[in-house]
């Protein structure tokens, strides 16, 4: 997965806790995170773009499953938010460009 721009959100009163354990679409909506979904080589598992204006992109490989995706989406929330988490479990990894 990997996570690009410099900028992030303003830090939210978002817990490591809730992070890891609240609905994930809840999560996404509440810090106004727009997902696309596209084809992509198997190995890409997600990524996130912070746009200029502060608004954040998620993109989401078709087609992989769910439980990655949950596991991915909240690496990279974790990220843009600068919320500590645990080590993404291997083989996972995530970038920043």
């Amino acid at each position: 997965m990997k996570s690009s721009g410099t900028t992030a959100l303003a830090p939210a009163s978002l817990s490591t806790h809730r992070l890891l354990h609240a609905p994930l679409p809840e999560l996404l909506a509440e810090h106004g995170v727009e997902v696309v979904e596209l084809e992509a080589d198997p190995g890409f598992t997600g990524g996130s773009f912070v746009r200029g204006d502060g608004s954040v992109l998620f993109v989401r490989p078709a087609g992989r499953p769910v439980v990655e995706w949950e596991i991915t989406a909240r690496a990279l929330l974790g990220r843009v938010l600068r919320v500590p988490l645990p080590p993404v479990p291997a083989p996972f990894e995530v970038t920043e460009v």
